[in-house]
């Protein structure tokens, strides 16, 4: 069995120092495998920041993986924007996920983030041809017989019926796309309500997972994560929220 914690949009700069208190106290109670973080750490991608986020982070002592989000580009500086978009949340993924080992998971990253965009809202979500490609190639490594192939995106891919939209461009093809690869499931933030839902494509049936917000930044569900647990090739998702 494999338990993971997926928590998204922390949002440090606006992050609500209870709802991170009680993240970090779940975490020592249950021991989970790994942390997944899908997206948006900061507020405007500051130094400061992004070091607040590692320092909590680095406390919870469990591996940690990160997809960045859309909060974690660089907001003031648009040469380090355009030319290392993703350089502080890289370094501090690979500070934070020595030592994970997940036998029954395989885990690919799907980036629905982008530098800029042809449209006025660069926030909402966009899967280029590289980002996909690279996903697909890392889908094909997985162990069809023993792992759950699960994607991490920032953006939903497809609408989820929560009161803030992904707008994910390309996301509908990627989805299939990804699915036809073998994926099971795709976490995802960014909307800051969780939601579970089980889609059909051509290729089969895919379920995607949303994590809510452990931010200030709250709309239709108080501060929440899932738990995941992974058992024998099932996937148990349960929407754990703050009292």
């Amino acid at each position: 069995m494999t338990l993971l914690f997926h928590a998204s949009d922390l949002h440090f700069g606006a992050e609500d120092s209870a709802a991170l208190a009680w993240f970090a106290q779940e975490v020592s109670r249950q021991q989970p495998d790994a942390v997944i973080i899908t997206g948006d750490l900061t507020m405007r991608a500051r130094s400061a920041e992004f070091a607040a986020a590692q320092t909590w982070l680095s406390a919870l002592g469990r591996p940690v993986l990160i997809e960045p989000g859309n909060h974690d580009l660089p907001y003031f500086n648009p040469v380090r924007r355009i030319w290392r978009p993703y350089g502080r949340v890289m370094r501090l993924q690979e500070q934070l996920h020595e030592g994970v080992m997940l036998d029954n998971v395989h885990l690919v990253s799907l980036r629905t983030t982008a530098r800029a965009q042809l449209r006025l809202n660069w926030s909402k979500g966009r899967v280029g041809k590289r980002a996909l490609h690279e996903a697909l190639l890392a889908l094909q490594d997985a162990d069809h017989a023993t792992r759950l192939r699960i994607v991490l995106t920032h953006h939903p891919l497809i609408e989820a019926e929560t009161q803030s939209s992904g707008r994910t461009r390309g996301g509908r093809t990627a989805l299939e796309a990804i699915r036809g690869a073998g994926a099971n499931a795709v976490l995802s933030g960014h909307v800051h309500d969780p939601f579970d839902l089980s889609v059909e494509t051509p290729a089969g049936e895919i379920r995607l997972i949303g994590a809510g917000t452990l931010s200030e930044r709250v709309r239709a569900t108080r501060p929440s994560f899932n738990r995941l647990q992974v058992s024998e090739g099932s996937l148990d998702a349960q929407v754990c929220a703050m009292e």
